[in-house]
């Protein structure tokens, strides 16, 4: 076939975006703009979204010609998998393009909240230089329990860094993931998972029942010192039940970079908390990783130059 037309709605990274312009024609489009969006789709053989295009029924009636859509992410909840299917399209993701990225950044996150670093930017006085000293107890990782909230790609990496800090492992999944963890590391109930970790991290999808999945019952359970990390889904934390356990007492901090909605609106019950960090969902966002996620250039043209033929 001669070079396929591909829509591209929120961008690529630069060496990914100039390979795709030199094997396909290009046409760049904002999802906010709705008749240069439709104007595209009619011509469209390929479709690249990455987090904010919701690609509906609707969407696809709208573009006769389209055969594929790339995801330049993981997560496919902007994507309707059921209505692709039915219309004969494939969907194209890079499930595994920003593992070591969130992994890595977890640990940002833990250590932001639990040793942070103290800045010193002047001269200070011997007085205030040892007041720092005295005051300062960060948190060690060593012996410490991780619950790892979703046994995943993502979750497997953080455990196996978590395990280079002498940490112990615990971990809940809804599904038997046993056959994939190849370390030392305990499958236990939901219950027990948030009431013995010291530290949980949340790497959970977007499937139907994950909503407020951790919600007051649960965080509850949790030890007054424990700390929570969710750079998964903003939608599984239940984010007012979540500010009632800080500002009780019932777990000492959290460091969410996801939210529901992003941006969280002035009525977020996490603004302005102590012992609270929020992050604008920034986990992938190394260059690595984004030029990982931005490859499924390559793997949608040669889905429209090898695959199937065309749908209709």
């Amino acid at each position: 076939m001669n070079q396929p037309t591909i829509v591209v709605t929120e961008g690529l990274e630069a060496a990914p975006l100039a390979w795709l312009k030199s094997n396909s024609k290009v046409l760049e489009v904002s999802p906010e703009n709705a008749p240069a969006m439709q104007e595209a789709l009619r011509f469209a053989d390929g479709l690249i979204v990455r987090t904010y295009t919701q690609v509906t029924a609707n969407l696809l009636q709208q573009a006769p010609r389209l055969r594929v859509v790339g995801r330049a992410g993981v997560g496919l909840e902007n994507i309707d998998q059921a209505a692709c299917a039915a219309a004969g399209v494939k969907v194209i993701s890079t499930p595994e393009a920003n593992t070591q990225a969130v992994c890595e950044y977890v640990f940002n996150l833990i250590f932001s909240l639990g040793r942070p670093v103290v800045r010193v930017r002047e001269p200070i006085s011997p007085e205030a230089f040892h007041a720092y000293r005295k005051t300062s107890r960060g948190l060690e990782l060593c012996g410490r329990t991780l619950g790892i909230l979703g046994m995943g790609r993502i979750g497997r990496a953080v455990s196996r860094v978590a395990l280079a800090f002498h940490m112990k492992i615990i971990y809940f999944d809804v599904v038997d993931v046993s056959e994939c963890v190849d370390f030392p590391a305990a499958a236990v109930s939901v219950n027990e998972l948030f009431s013995s970790s010291d530290i949980l991290s949340i790497h959970v999808s977007h499937r139907p029942g994950n909503r407020h999945f951790v919600d007051r019952t649960k965080l509850a359970l949790m030890q007054p010192h424990a700390l929570l990390i969710n750079t998964a889904r903003g939608e599984v934390v239940d984010a007012a039940a979540l500010a009632q356990a800080i500002s009780s007492g019932t777990l000492a901090g959290a460091a969410l970079d996801v939210h529901d909605p992003e941006p969280p609106g002035p009525d977020y019950p996490l603004w302005n908390m102590d012992r609270v960090l929020l992050a604008p969902h920034l986990a992938a966002r190394t260059q690595g990783a984004m030029d990982a996620m931005s490859w499924v250039a390559r793997d949608v043209v040669e889905f429209l130059l090898n695959g199937e033929g065309p749908r209709r």
